[in-house]
C-alpha cells in the first residue's frame, strides 16, 4: 500500500547587478533553492475495498483493524476452490479487487492478463518477505515478482484421526509412506469403514496420484493422466467424501484419513482440542514427500478499488499481521519479520514450519498447459463419477 508520488519545484534566483558609476558589476549571491514539502498521493476511490479468498483462512478481527485504521470498507467473500476462483476471472467483471489464487492458477491468470502488476512502491512491507520463498515464486509463476504476494504457503498431504485409524486397521500396521493410507486398496478397504475423504478439485488430487505413481506431479503428458485415473479406480468405492469443507469433515467426525492441506488438517486437530475430544487429529509428512503450494494476494485486472488494495497488502505484510495468521490460521508465513513473533508451539510445529532435511524432498508448484489442465479435468470427472 503505500507507493509515494515525489514532486518538487526548484525557485531560481534572479541575479541582479549594480548600477550608477561605472564600477565593475557586484555579484549577488544567488537565492537558496527551496524544495516544496513532498505531497502526499491523493487516493480518490470511495472508501471500499472487495476481497475474495479461501474459507477459514483469515485471523479474527484483522478486517475490522483494517477499516478501523484507513475508514475502508472491506466486503468479504470466500471461494472452496481454485476453479470456483478461476472461473469467475475468466468469466470477467468479478467485482474483486484483490484475489487469492494458488500459485498453480496464479500463473495462467498472469499470462492471460487476469491480474495487474503491482505499484510497489506503496507496499514498503514487502521488505518482510523471505527472499528464498521469492525466488521460488519468480522461477516457477511470477518472473520479477511483479504480480503476487504470498498469503501463506503449506502443502498437500495425509491427515488421520489417530484414534480412528488405529481402530480400523487393526492388526495391519500403519505404511511407512502415508500416501499408501488414501491410494493403497490394502488400507483404503479398511479405512473406507472410518471414512476416506479427498479434496474435491482435480488440481489436488491428480498431482498427489501423479507423484504417488512416479510420474511429475505437474505432468504436461496426457498419458500420464491415463494411468494416475487408473490407479485411483482401484480405491474410488472407498472414498467417502470429496470435500470442500475439509476442516469441518476431519474435525466433525466425517472422514478418519484425508487427503487435505496441512494447515486446515492442523486447524481440524486444534478445533478437536476445542471441543474436547478424545480423538487424535494429526497432518503427516509422506515418506516421498508432500506438494508443496502457496497462496497468493493478486490485484484483479479490471478493479476498482487498486489504492486500497495496495493499502490492504501492506497493511496484511506488517509483521505483526503475518505472525497473527501463523498463530491462528496454522499455516507457515512467507514473511521473515513475521516469523520471530510466531508462538513456540506453532514455529516448532515440524508439520507448520518443516524442518529443512524434508522440505528438500518437497514437490515445489509448477503450472500446467491447457491441454493438460483439460485432461486432468477430465480424468479427474471420470473418477469421481466411478466410471
Amino acid at each position: 500500500m503505500m507507493k509515494k508520488y515525489l514532486w518538487s519545484f526548484a525557485l531560481s534566483a534572479i541575479v541582479l547587478a549594480g548600477c550608477g558609476k561605472k564600477e565593475e558589476p557586484v555579484a549577488v549571491a544567488p537565492a537558496p533553492v527551496v524544495s516544496a514539502p513532498a505531497a502526499a498521493p491523493v487516493n480518490t476511490e470511495e472508501k471500499v475495498l472487495n476481497i475474495y479468498n479461501w474459507a477459514d483462512y483469515i485471523p479474527e478481527g484483522m478486517i475490522a483493524t483494517f477499516e478501523k485504521e484507513t475508514g475502508i470498507k472491506v466486503n468479504y467473500d470466500t471461494f472452496e476452490t481454485n476453479e470456483a476462483l478461476h472461473a469467475k476471472l475468466v468469466a470477467g467483471n468479478s467485482g474483486y479487487d484483490i484475489v487469492v489464487p494458488g500459485s498453480v492458477f496464479a500463473k495462467p491468470q498472469i499470462e492471460g492478463g487476469l491480474l495487474q502488476a503491482l505499484d510497489k512502491s506503496k507496499i514498503p512491507n514487502l521488505s518482510n518477505l523471505d527472499a528464498p520463498i521469492m525466488a521460488t515464486l519468480a522461477a516457477k509463476t511470477d518472473p520479477a515478482n511483479k504480480h503476487l504476494v504470498p498469503w501463506a504457503w503449506g502443502f498437500t498431504t495425509v491427515g488421520i484421526n489417530k484414534t480412528k485409524v488405529a481402530k480400523a486397521l487393526g492388526k495391519t500396521p500403519m505404511p511407512e509412506n502415508a500416501w499408501d493410507l488414501v491410494f493403497k486398496p490394502e488400507y483404503t478397504s479398511k479405512l473406507k469403514s472410518c471414512g476416506i475423504a479427498y479434496l474435491d478439485s482435480p488440481t489436488e488430487i491428480i498431482p498427489v496420484a501423479l507423484h504417488y505413481i512416479g510420474k511429475d506431479a505437474y505432468s504436461n503428458d496426457p498419458a500420464d493422466y491415463k494411468l494416475a485415473t487408473d490407479m485411483l479406480a482401484k480405491v474410488r468405492k472407498d472414498v467417502r467424501i470429496f470435500s470442500s469443507t475439509m476442516i469441518d469433515d476431519i474435525a466433525g467426525g466425517k472422514a478418519c484419513v484425508a487427503i487435505g492441506w496441512s494447515g486446515d488438517i492442523n486447524i481440524a486437530a486444534a478445533r478437536a482440542v476445542e471441543n474436547k475430544s478424545k480423538d487424535e487429529i494429526e497432518s503427516l509428512l509422506p515418506s516421498t514427500g508432500a506438494l508443496i503450494f502457496f497462496d497468493t494476494m493478486a490485484i484483479t485486472k479490471d478493479a476498482k478499488h487498486p489504492n486500497n488494495a495496495h493499502a490492504f497488502i501492506d497493511f496484511y505484510l506488517r509483521a505483526e499481521n503475518a505472525a497473527l495468521m501463523s498463530n491462528e490460521m496454522n499455516y507457515p508465513t512467507a514473511n521473515k519479520a513475521g516469523v520471530p513473533m510466531v508462538k513456540p508451539e506453532i514455529a516448532g510445529n515440524k508439520t507448520i514450519f518443516v524442518e529443512a532435511d524434508y522440505f528438500a524432498k518437497m514437490i515445489p508448484p509448477s503450472s500446467f498447459s491447457n491441454e493438460a489442465r483439460e485432461a486432468m479435468a477430465n480424468a479427474y470427472n471420470s473418477f469421481k463419477k466411478g466410471k
